[in-house]
């Protein structure tokens, strides 16, 4: 899942990776669930260090900023679960002590040992996981609806939908739409996903990112948001509580996002402590209820640190059945992610 590109300030953040400072420093590239002041102060005040994080949006932007920055600029990166690969591929990643991670206290299906180890080395950890699904505001939609994707983008809800910006995991939505499973897209199966797309696109009122899909449902713009879930809807349901979200019965996508060391980090040891921070109860804890956005925890004993309130809203005893019936995002190869990207934006201008 994307988030939108800003530059937030913990206790310090500064610009330019490196500055001066009396304390010792440890520099992050994250998205904005880790930018929570709750998640990123009980580590500085452990460790007596000042964590500096820059918020990026893609994997490719993360792999530019590597690129224009000097060896050991950075020491920490979290990249969506499904390119580790390529960070791999580029030789930013460090290996890690798998021995010192966590990982047999996680969900089993998202510790994807095939996606964060390589020869026998862990290069990334599985830290948080969610859905991209249909949100919807259950005061407006017939709640059986949302049921079936056939329905959603149906001419019933013509005008009140919108879709989620962003075009592998909505493109995985239409691919399961038609019984496609997501590793099955291939370039001779997207006519018949991008004939899905086209229908989407004629009911829906807009296309738009977090915030612009997040207002929109919750001014009552529309009532249906097609590739949200509970990362959209969770932060909002203490005031609006109609605003909620399900995963039809042909199942949804699942995102990931992981975390590793940076090769060339001048602070290893430390950048090792905050994944590993990351990766514990508590850390997960924190994580999983950022006030950016929600998500389930990879590690499954953080629930020991969750309330009753914050695990209905994340579905926390829903997981076993969630996990079974959705998928993970499309993963194409460079010749199909361009081709299924052209498509995307020919949908969009219609």
């Amino acid at each position: 899942m994307r988030t939108t590109t800003r530059l937030i300030t913990t206790t310090a953040l500064t610009a330019l990776a490196g500055a001066a400072s009396a304390q010792e420093e440890l520099n992050a590239l994250v998205w904005c669930d880790h930018t929570d002041p709750a998640l990123i102060e009980p580590f500085e005040e452990e460790h007596n260090v000042t964590v500096n994080l820059r918020e990026y949006e893609g994997t490719g932007a993360a792999l530019a900023l590597l690129e224009q920055s000097r060896p050991g600029d950075w020491d920490v990166l979290v990249i969506d679960g499904i390119d580790v690969f390529r960070a791999i591929d580029a030789g930013i990643l460090a290996p890690m002590p798998a021995d010192e991670l966590p990982t047999a206290d996680f969900f089993p299906e998202v510790v994807m040992e095939d996606n964060n180890t390589r020869d026998g080395q862990t290069y990334a950890v599985t830290e948080k996981f969610g859905y991209n699904t249909i949100s919807y505001n259950s005061a407006n939609v017939d709640e059986a609806d949302m049921q079936s994707l056939a329905s959603v983008w149906s001419e019933k809800y013509d005008g009140r939908l919108t879709i989620y910006d962003y075009y592998l995991p909505v493109m995985g939505l239409a691919a399961l739409a038609n019984g496609i499973d997501t590793a099955d897209i291939t370039a001779e199966n997207l006519g018949t996903i991008g004939e899905t797309l086209s229908t989407m696109r004629s009911r829906a009122a807009s296309v738009g990112g977090v915030v612009a899909a997040q207002t929109a449902l919750a001014t009552g713009e529309v009532d249906v948001v097609v590739g949200g879930g509970e990362w959209l809807t969770a932060v909002l349901a203490e005031e609006q509580p109609e605003l909620t979200w399900t995963i039809p019965e042909e199942g949804a996508v699942r995102w990931t996002q992981s975390i590793g060391v940076l090769e060339g980090s001048e602070n290893p040891d430390l950048a090792l402590e905050f994944v590993k921070y990351i990766v514990s109860p508590e850390g997960q804890a924190r994580l999983a209820t950022s006030s950016c956005f929600w998500g389930m925890p990879a590690n499954a004993a953080a629930g020991e640190h969750l309330t009753d309130a914050q695990k209905s809203v994340l579905r926390w005893y829903d997981q076993e059945d969630y996990l079974a019936r959705t998928q993970l995002y499309p993963a194409p190869d460079t010749d199909l992610d361009i081709e299924m990207q052209d498509l995307w934006l020919d949908t969009l201008s219609q």
